[in-house]
């Protein structure tokens, strides 16, 4: 079975007012070429369509059109929800998208419960992104326990997992799409990711992913990688670069992966290069006359820092000139304190700047109850949102 395994579209982004939804558009008619040329069998979604809750129409007509001419071809898709993603948007068209041969799981559920369909060469188990609160509100239910839940995020994901998979028979392919981050040394970003999910607390061991899989297929990390070998799982990547900053020369792009009963997936890393190239620029004053020829020649968007006190006169100029810098920005030489306490502040996920407040600030020291009040109370606004 050919199997073409792809994440993280974003439509519907906006990079610094720029919309990226036209340059996604291009990489998923490549998908049908891809589709067509290389005679793929399903066409494995695993999170992100959309870049938030609520996009333009365009970005909805350009995900629900790939879907229908897939149907045209004759090939079906299997697609779940990201954490960008509403659940509850992908599960109301998901009938209307059914019509079309494309499956939609946009909760988590179990296996019982829509997280597993079957095909004639094999079976699928789905799951869509986990929230800590979901996951662990169907860990309890799992095990018939909805008090207390002491284990944590990983531990929870893992038996979702078993459940989702307990049905796997030797002999078949089999299949499992997730939309989280794996923990491991070696896991890459690849730039764009939300901080807060693909942090430690937020991470599965990948002892939970079972040997009884064929392919695990992951979204979620925008960078296109291989994260475990039994069972093979990989990232398939975003399909264009997505913000400035980590991993502006990541691989990114699509998988094709052929797969047989009982062997080991050929797994076939395509990186077309689709999208315009983001590039950070670092500059001293004294350097922009003579390398400002090089930001200007560059193919893709930019963004510019400057070290030294800020120059707003300076910076209008610099857009004016340049319709492709899409930011300007300027950094002190010597330390600033407030500087420094603000850049460490950002790369604290928002539980664990309110940790730091409730402890530095208020002084409390017992502050697990009001730590787990703030994480779901945080949950549930971004997947209302």
């Amino acid at each position: 079975m050919r199997l073409l395994h792809t994440a993280d579209w974003h439509l519907g982004k906006i990079l610094k007012g720029v919309d990226r939804t036209p340059e996604i558009a291009i990489a998923l008619e490549e998908h049908l070429r891809i589709v067509q040329e290389e005679k793929i069998e399903l066409v494995l979604v695993s999170g992100d369509l959309f870049d938030r809750p609520h996009v333009s129409s365009e970005a909805e007509a350009i995900a629900y059109d790939f879907f229908l001419r897939l149907h045209e071809m004759g090939v079906p898709a299997v697609v779940i929800a990201g954490n960008h993603d509403s659940r509850l948007r992908l599960e109301a068209i998901a009938p209307l998208l059914r019509l079309a041969g494309t499956y939609v799981k946009g909760g988590v559920s179990s296996a019982a419960r829509g997280g597993f369909l079957k095909f004639p060469w094999g079976d699928v188990a789905l799951l869509p992104f986990p929230s800590e609160r979901r996951a662990v509100k169907a860990a309890q239910l799992l095990e018939g326990d909805e008090g207390s839940w002491q284990h944590g995020y990983s531990e929870a994901v893992g038996r979702l997992i078993a459940n989702l998979t307990a049905g796997f028979q030797p002999g078949q392919i089999n299949l499992l799409a997730a939309h989280l981050t794996i923990a491991g040394a070696n896991l890459k970003l690849g730039g764009g990711e939300f901080s807060f999910y693909v942090g430690n607390s937020y991470a599965v061991d990948p002892e939970h992913l079972p040997v009884s899989t064929t392919y695990v297929a992951l979204g979620h990390i925008h960078r296109q990688q291989k994260v475990s070998d039994a069972p093979v799982a990989w990232y398939s990547g975003s399909l264009v670069q997505l913000d400035f900053g980590e991993g502006e020369d990541a691989e990114r792009g699509v998988l094709l992966v052929e797969l047989e009963p009982d062997r080991p997936p050929r797994v076939h890393q395509l990186n077309p290069g689709w999208g315009k190239p983001l590039r950070t620029f670092r500059l001293k004053p004294d350097q922009l006359d003579r390398r400002m020829r090089e930001v200007e020649q560059w193919p893709g968007y930019a963004k510019l820092i400057i070290s030294g006190p800020a120059n707003s006169a300076l910076r209008e100029r610099l857009y004016q000139e340049n319709p492709h810098l899409l930011e300007v920005r300027f950094e002190l030489d010597a330390p600033d304190p407030l500087a420094e306490a603000a850049a460490r502040v950002e790369t604290l996920s928002w539980p664990e700047a309110y940790e730091r407040y409730l402890r530095e600030e208020r002084g409390l020291e017992e502050v697990e109850e009001l730590l787990a009040a703030f994480r779901e109370l945080y949950e549930e606004g971004h997947a209302s949102a």
